[in-house]
């Protein structure tokens, strides 16, 4: 839907507000993560998230995970929309209560992340802080008036912000909104989507640095040779994606056959959790340090599998157990690890290709996350703003979207939409044209019109309606102008005179549309309106009628173009001929 220009300026200055307060909120939160992991698990004090690699297994590493989990369980009794990762709340609120969240999860939210996560929860930051965003462009949307529609996007733009700001990637979290939240692509949702998350990227430079949250070290990308490396890669990915998502959907259910309330879930979680860090104490936090040193190739292949079946297992049983805490970084560090093998391998056993353990990471981590989440474009674009290396780029389209392809027909809901699915909420993947609001009014409205003279009697319209199906018809005088519209409820309900002027009875506002409107202008219309029929009018004059089947044809003009054609060697062939 266009928006005045009026609008579109009003709602890129909110946007602007919304980047600056969702930079804040996310220096905020990853301080707070890093001051609360120093306490709770070093025993210092700190606003630096810690390397988990200096982390001794202990008793703290039961016993904190617990605490923190029972501070999330009072939090979650306060605002129950904190359990999860979030965002698929965050499409709920858009698709379920025209995009309105409570104020209470701009609080809530961030300091449950910020409890579950320095407590030892295998989450990352970012899913906390684009509901944190997201929430905080909500509630602007509902301090000033504002659209729905205007209040989604400015949802949006908080969320795209949160990210921009943690992760220092305007571009991808411009695109991770559009393919996520917004379910739309248009020049009012663009601009200001784009506007708060640059601002929010440029709060990520002044606070954590020019680069991005993650060092991606120089690798060798270049070269066809390297691509079917990469291509089976990305299948391997696509599968290990369905791995992910299917692991976390059976976990989710076993938790729910618990004899316990979902209330209590969390603390069943810490314990798991916890108990997997004893054995692998990296598996736990936010794992950026994890990340770091699988992009730079510092683990040996060794840890490289500990790691990654670690960090799975218990990211599993935390998000499951409605523990608070995102799913991006614990995606990442798993797909990194999965990529860091085989690229170990790779150059083990088939040295002359030159793939190294840190380029395969990177590859597998954006194939694997955009399968997980049907979020392909997002995965590309993310890594590539992490690396900043043109070359990446053929590796990450192939892998990524071969991945997909293998992963669509086993998966589906994605990571973000199956526990809406099992609320009973549809959401569709893909954007596409409203062929409604593409589709003019000329190309299906009824040229050959059945119509009244302006002189016409009762019983010449009663004599109409014997003729022919249709329930009403236009009135025009000797210029071809539309003077009314007469439908079978004005017969029944006027005079019983059949010499009587059908005029006097007639609707003499004619309900009207132009040629060079939109369907949708005409759907609109017709539903305001109450009617079933448009008089199609051109300067005044009746140049066509659009019904209610009419608006219907464009549906099935569209499904028409779906179904298969006969091709040029179809119809060459003799056998298929005959």
């Amino acid at each position: 839907m266009r928006s005045p220009p009026r609008r579109l300026v009003l709602l890129c200055l909110l946007a602007t507000l919304v980047g600056f307060l969702a930079g804040g909120a996310a220096y905020v939160l990853v301080h707070g993560i890093g001051l609360l992991t120093n306490i709770a698990l070093f025993g210092r004090i700190g606003w630096e998230i810690p390397s988990f690699a200096e982390l001794v297994p202990s008793w703290r590493l039961l016993a904190i995970p617990l605490v923190g989990a029972a501070l999330v369980v009072v939090l979650a009794r306060w605002s129950p929309i904190i359990r999860g990762h979030g965002i698929p709340e965050a499409m709920e609120a858009i698709l379920r209560r025209q995009s309105r969240i409570a104020p209470r999860t701009a609080v809530a939210k961030p300091l449950s992340a910020a409890i579950a996560i320095g407590t030892g929860g295998p989450f990352g930051a970012e899913g906390p802080i684009i509901v944190t965003g997201g929430a905080l462009g909500s509630l602007l949307g509902q301090a000033v008036d504002v659209s729905p529609s205007e209040r989604k996007i400015l949802l949006a733009s908080g969320a795209a912000a949160g990210m921009a700001a943690t992760f220092g990637a305007p571009l991808a979290s411009v695109v991770i909104a559009i393919e996520l939240l917004l379910f739309e692509f248009s020049t009012r949702a663009f601009i200001p989507v784009a506007i708060a998350s640059s601002i929010a990227a440029g709060i990520h430079s002044a606070i954590f640095g020019t680069g991005p949250l993650f060092h991606v070290p120089p690798h060798a990308y270049a070269g066809l040779g390297k691509l079917p490396f990469y291509g089976v890669l990305g299948v391997a990915c696509g599968l290990l994606a369905t791995v992910i998502a299917k692991g976390l959907f059976l976990f989710e259910g076993l938790f729910r056959r618990l004899p316990l309330r979902e209330t209590w879930h969390p603390l069943v979680g810490a314990l798991g959790f916890g108990l997997v860090g004893l054995a692998v104490p990296r598996a736990l936090g936010v794992g950026y340090d994890a990340i770091d040193d699988v992009l730079a190739g510092r683990l040996a292949l060794g840890a490289l599998v500990a790691l990654f079946a670690a960090k799975l297992l218990a990211w599993w049983i935390a998000l499951a157990s409605g523990t608070s805490g995102g799913t991006l970084a614990p995606v990442l560090l798993v797909s990194g690890a999965f990529g860091g093998i085989a690229g170990a391998l790779a150059d083990r056993f088939v040295p002359g290709l030159g793939i190294t353990p840190g380029a395969a990471a990177v590859v597998a981590m954006a194939a694997t996350f955009g399968a997980a989440t049907r979020a392909t474009f997002t995965s590309i674009v993310f890594l590539f703003e992490l690396t900043r290396d043109y070359h990446v780029i053929l590796p990450l389209m192939l892998a990524s979207v071969l991945a997909d392809l293998v992963a669509f027909p086993f998966l589906r809901h994605s990571l973000m939409t199956e526990k809406l699915a099992r609320r009973g909420i549809r959401v569709e993947a893909d954007l596409q044209a409203d062929q409604l609001g593409t589709t003019t009014v000329a190309e299906v409205m009824t040229r050959d019109v059945a119509t009244l003279p302006a002189g016409a009697t009762h019983a010449d319209a009663l004599r109409l309606f014997d003729r022919s199906g249709h329930s009403a018809y236009p009135i025009v005088d000797a210029d071809g102008r539309c003077a009314g519209m007469v439908s079978r409820k004005h017969l029944l309900l006027g005079t019983t005179d059949p010499a009587t002027p059908i005029l006097g009875g007639a609707y003499r506002e004619v309900v009207g549309i132009a040629p060079d409107d939109t369907v949708l202008d005409a759907l609109l219309r017709m539903s305001d309106e109450g009617v079933d029929h448009l008089a199609v009018l051109e300067g005044g004059r009746l140049v066509g009628i659009c019904t209610r089947t009419d608006v219907l044809r464009v549906h099935s003009r569209a499904a028409a173009a779906e179904r298969p054609e006969r091709g040029w060697l179809s119809r060459a062939s003799p056998r298929r001929g005959r």
